[in-house]
């Protein structure tokens, strides 16, 4: 256990690591104090430093840049930590909005606390509740999920993962994949409400709502540019009875799940597609279950 008083006087002169926020589209949502903050810091770490200039310089700040990304944040992370160690302030930025969300800060954030090391974050500009706020969708409960993997495989289990899950549901999509995300989600979650926000707080600002089907049929019809935000709205009460009561077989295994069916007087064939719908298996694997087990 370790608590963290972020503005105790002991902590003046220790080093720190600050995650500051920037704009996500228009330059007005930079704060005083992210401003303050990276002008006080000893070095700033940026996913793109060649991105991350263009700013400091709009808003005149002088102070060294180094990369921090995906592709280097082991061996950088550690000289980070190291200054952090030494007394330094080190202040973490991403391209836009919040670091450590979506983002390899994440690991150095969790890093700094493993070492009991001081980590300040900054309130600011963030995409997916700025989205969330605008999209009429419920806001008492939400699960904030992400970029989702772009394989119809992959992708299909980890929506099916959240088909249940009662909060609105936040994802992170490529313009370019907008289209097949939304076919796929209505796959899996049916027709529910749902939302699409993209360029965000920047002057083409699009914000979508209606069902995932209309969704869909925009997103067809549209060239979509600009990082997206997709939300759906979380599982219904009625949803979640109606899969408590269809999930009698959890407990069975394939084959007798499948003999469940063939009991009641189906013929093996139907009796296995039944079986697949019900698990949400491709009807060749259980088959092959079936008379494996046979």
């Amino acid at each position: 256990m370790h608590e963290q008083k972020s503005f105790s006087k002991d902590l003046e002169n220790k080093g720190k690591l600050f995650l500051v926020p920037t704009p996500i589209g228009n330059l007005d949502d930079m704060t005083y104090r992210a401003v303050k903050t990276l002008k006080e810091a000893d070095v700033i770490a940026a996913e793109d430093t060649r991105h991350t200039k263009k700013l400091c310089h709009v808003f005149d700040i002088t102070v060294p840049l180094v990369s921090y990304h995906e592709h280097n944040k082991r061996v950088r992370g550690e000289e980070l930590l190291k200054r952090i160690r030494n007394g330094e302030k080190v202040a973490l930025v991403s391209d836009a909005g919040m670091p450590a969300v979506s983002d390899p800060g994440a690991d150095l954030a969790a890093e700094a606390k493993k070492e009991g090391l001081t980590v300040v974050a900054l309130p600011g500009a963030n995409a997916a509740l700025t989205a969330l706020i605008s999209s009429g969708l419920s806001t008492e409960a939400f699960t904030f999920v992400g970029f989702v993997e772009r394989k119809k495989k992959q992708r299909k289990e980890i929506l099916d993962s959240w088909r249940l899950v009662p909060s609105t549901l936040i994802f992170y999509e490529s313009p370019h994949r907008v289209n097949e995300f939304l076919k796929a989600a209505f796959d899996i979650f049916g027709d529910r409400r749902a939302a699409v926000a993209r360029e965000i707080t920047k002057q083409y600002e699009t914000i979508i709502t209606g069902t995932l089907s209309e969704l869909q049929a925009w997103a067809e019809a549209e060239e979509l540019k600009g990082e997206c935000v997709v939300l759906v709205a979380g599982a219904s009460a009625e949803e979640q009875h109606e899969a408590a009561e269809e999930s009698w077989w959890q407990e069975l295994t394939i084959k007798e799940h499948v003999e469940v069916y063939v009991e009641k007087g189906k013929p093996a064939k139907q009796a296995v597609k039944d079986a697949a719908v019900d698990r949400r298996l491709p009807k060749r694997e259980v088959y092959q279950a079936y008379h494996v087990e046979e």
